[in-house]
């Protein structure tokens, strides 16, 4: 793990004495989740963002991107069925489909769901987030990523 910037908090400290994850609050000023901290999976920092893993008291497993969460286990089918299939049933014959960002997996897995998609593209700057998705996520939203018909590319998608 890197040092921090000067005046950033690291994700360490994004957890109280009291053991509660509280967001860092750079997207919605103002406004801040919270949630009771069980124990931490996995914290490091990637070439793009600071990366942390938790297992909640009642949301299951929680991933947290620079201090923002993600998902937690317990409610990202919501996000991650709205975004994939929503689309997909819109279109009459949906073959080839790309996904720009996802590494956690969860929309790649919804997806994979439909038998007649025959190609996945998915453009994922951080293989960080995709490989620490797979070890610590593996039973909720990166259960697709050995799927066949996948095309996985690390790359700047802009």
């Amino acid at each position: 793990l890197s040092s921090p910037k000067p005046g950033r908090r690291t994700m360490a400290s994004l957890i109280s004495s009291d053991e509660w994850f509280s967001e860092s609050e750079v997207l919605w000023p103002g406004q801040k989740f919270s949630l009771k901290v069980e124990r931490v999976l996995y914290e490091g920092k990637s070439a793009f963002q600071e990366i942390l893993v938790f297992e909640s008291a009642t949301y299951g497993r929680v991933l947290v991107l620079d201090g923002v969460i993600q998902l937690t286990e317990r409610d990202e089918f919501a996000y991650q069925e709205m975004i994939a299939h929503l689309p997909l049933f819109a279109h009459p014959e949906p073959k080839h489909v790309l996904i720009v960002g996802g590494g956690d997996g969860g929309v790649l897995r919804e997806v994979a769901r439909h038998a007649c998609v025959e190609r996945i593209d998915m453009c994922e700057i951080d293989a960080e987030v995709v490989a620490v998705a797979r070890r610590f996520l593996s039973g909720s939203t990166a259960s697709a990523f050995d799927d066949p018909r996948l095309t996985l590319i690390h790359d700047d998608a802009a």
